[in-house]
């Protein structure tokens, strides 16, 4: 039964002609399925609609080939012929009582657009390029403002005849034409459309009126407006523009989704910003307007929210990251079950896989992406084919736990053993290190459900051997042994070990994690690793007292953070701490009181002073006992057994636990 603190959350909301059922609001974020992976795209978003949230909204969909994110595939309203897939999107939303939402859009100069090989539209040719593409945006004229209104109203249009309830103009993270408009360094223009104030906003008020007029009898008109520019320099402020511009426009939407700019602020995972985070930017919203708002702060706890609505901050609980990690969190509250909520933890394995064109994905719910794909549905699993067999998982880290509660809920008898004295595997450490602590919610959930389960048993400071093992008689074994940090600095640069690697000074990340520090003094941390982990250490030993060089192969530090929005953060938190960056060089050897280092680029050498060296190279599973069970198995003496996770091949935590959620949907099918 539902908490009647929490009553207010679900108190419907009035948006221009539409009503909502509840304060959830799933706001547009990217999925990277489009148009050619329609069926994942409504499994995807209909599953938001039935775990309770009172509007799903699609992400950015084009109104004209000159603005396309491609490789990244976005949804498409430029031609009557995306009418009908995207109505049946609007369909199965809407069997849930959800409202559904659209966000049509032009990305300017931000758009390469490259699909259909177009140039890319900008206010003028002072901010001709965007990204790395080898082409330069064009100025538009004033036809093409024409031209551009018109495209707006067309794909207006479109939606409302595809069913959609909320028609979005689109206003913000760097990825829109209007918001270039908007911005006084990009906007150089010396005509109406330029230069005060008045004039740069002209085009924004133009096509949210010419929305409203198109389709705003019965569907609500929304505008997606970053109040805040974080990434760099810029009028579009809180304090000067952004506000501005919501003062000027206060009740010409029916809907104010606010945001700060660009998408590694407004999506700032956790390591750098704590939930909430944007209220600063965005208070004063409903201050300046009677139309409801709507705003983001990965928010997981419902008291979060509900403070949220009463302080007069927002009306509508916006979420993105929140719905991926866990499309039932509505329902849960308004069952009274806030503890069974997957709370996500900003680490934005979400947007890795969208930066890379690749189908979505989340490190808490391993069903994201996956809902037509592999038909997993986010809260229910297939019933056990026989609920007397019996599964042994040995190892409670992040595959373990998920494959041990996936199976569980299934029905089967399970055994969880792990030779600690903490579930939780490399996070059990991890989860200690700077800026990782919401990392731990990956184990608080799985360990908190699996606590409840009454097939379920679980043992601590147990090491099992092969032996061991046999002794359970399980019907399946699931080893999920994890694994450790490569000594020796063999990586993605070098093939044999560095000369010096065995001095007693050069130390691994396992070292750090066991808190074996070097004393003080000057420290190099080689990252070959290329996501969080060397950075991370270099903090920690930042924060010890040692006067920390980062040196990296790689051309940027911690390369995959690109992908993850935090590479820039990465290094603002290194510079604040007084980390010394050093990018493309390699390590040669190792001395006892140096390293030698060679420049990738133009082969030059040199000295760096270090009285320790931490080397983050990479990996290795721990596999031993799989191997072991393998030869058992084969000689008939435990029936079946498998391994996943770090085990099976080191990586994200993200693929742990869908490597741990695959082991427990496939036992016992006949594709196992």
């Amino acid at each position: 039964m539902r908490d009647p603190r929490y009553d207010i959350l679900f108190e419907p909301v009035q948006i221009g002609p539409v009503r909502t059922k509840n304060r959830f609001y799933v706001v547009p974020h990217a999925t990277a399925m489009g148009m050619t992976a329609l069926e994942e795209m409504i499994a995807f978003r209909k599953a938001r609609a039935e775990g309770g949230w009172g509007v799903v909204c699609l992400e950015e969909t084009m109104i004209h080939e000159t603005s396309d994110h491609a490789p990244l595939p976005d949804p498409r309203m430029y031609h009557d012929k995306y009418i009908e897939p995207l109505s049946r999107v609007v369909s199965a939303v809407k069997e849930y009582g959800a409202l559904a939402g659209v966000e049509l859009a032009h990305a300017g100069a931000s758009g390469p657009a490259i699909y259909h090989r177009e140039h890319p539209l900008s206010p003028s040719t002072k901010y001709p390029h965007y990204f790395y593409n080898p082409i330069a945006a064009r100025s538009i004229d004033r036809q093409d403002i024409l031209d551009f209104r018109r495209w707006y109203r067309d794909a207006a249009i479109r939606a409302k005849k595809a069913g959609f309830d909320i028609i979005y103009v689109y206003c913000a993270h760097n990825l829109s034409l209007l918001q270039d408009f908007l911005d006084s360094g990009v906007n150089k223009r010396t005509d109406e459309y330029g230069g005060v104030f008045e004039n740069r906003v002209r085009l924004l008020h133009e096509t949210l009126s010419d929305v409203k007029d198109a389709v705003g009898d019965t569907c609500a008109v929304a505008v997606r407006f970053a109040v805040e520019e974080r990434r760099r320099a810029s009028s579009i402020t809180a304090l000067e523009d952004g506000r501005r511009v919501v003062e000027a426009l206060a009740d010409v939407p029916d809907l104010w989704d606010v945001n700060v700019s660009d998408w590694a602020w407004d999506s700032g995972s956790s390591r750098f910003f704590d939930e909430g985070q944007q209220e600063p930017f965005i208070d004063f919203v409903k201050k300046v307007t009677s139309k409801p708002v709507v705003g983001v702060g990965r928010f997981t706890s419902p008291d979060a929210m509900v403070s949220q609505i009463k302080r007069g901050v927002l009306d509508l609980i916006g979420a993105a990251r929140p719905s991926i990690s866990d499309p039932f969190l509505p329902n849960k509250i308004n069952e009274g079950r806030q503890d069974d909520i997957r709370e996500c933890i900003g680490c934005n394995a979400c947007t890795a896989e969208v930066m890379t064109s690749s189908r979505i994905r989340c490190t808490q719910n391993p069903s994201a992406g996956e809902e037509h794909v592999s038909g997993w549905h986010p809260e229910n699993v297939p019933a056990a084919h026989d609920p007397d067999a019996s599964i042994l998982v040995v190892g409670g880290g992040p595959a373990g736990l998920e494959a041990a509660h996936t199976l569980a809920k299934r029905g089967y008898q399970v055994s969880i053993a792990d030779a600690g004295k903490e579930w939780g595997g490399r996070l059990v450490r991890e989860r200690r290190l700077p800026r990782l602590s919401a990392w731990g919610r990956v184990v608080d959930y799985r360990v908190g459900q699996l606590q409840t389960m009454p097939n379920v048993n679980m043992y601590l400071d147990s090491p099992l051997g092969a032996d061991d093992v046999g002794g359970f008689e399980a019907d399946h074994v699931i080893v999920a042994t994890g694994a450790k940090w490569r000594g020796g600095g063999v990586g993605r640069h070098h093939d044999e070990p560095i000369p010096g690697h065995d001095l007693p000074h050069v130390l691994t990340p396992e070292d750090i994690l066991d808190d074996r520090l070097p004393k003080s003094g000057s420290v190099v941390v080689y990252d070959e690793d290329y996501y969080y982990m060397a950075a991370v250490v270099a903090d920690r030993l930042a924060k010890a007292g040692c006067k920390v060089t980062y040196v990296t192969t790689a051309s940027d530090p911690s390369p995959w953070t690109h992908n993850t929005l935090e590479m820039v953060h990465v290094i603002n938190s290194m510079n604040e701490a007084g980390i010394s960056i050093v990018v493309g060089t390699s390590i040669v050897s190792i001395s006892e009181d140096s390293v030698r280092v060679n420049r990738l680029l133009d082969g030059a050498d040199s000295e760096i002073a270090a009285d320790a060296v931490v080397l983050v190279t990479g990996q290795v599973s721990e596999e031993g006992l799989y191997h072991q069970l393998v030869e058992k198995r084969e000689a008939g003496l435990i029936r079946s057994v498998e391994r996943i996770g770090d085990c099976l091949g080191a990586g994200q935590i993200a693929q742990a636990t869908y490597d741990g959620r695959k082991a427990g949907m496939r036992f016992g099918t006949t594709t196992e």
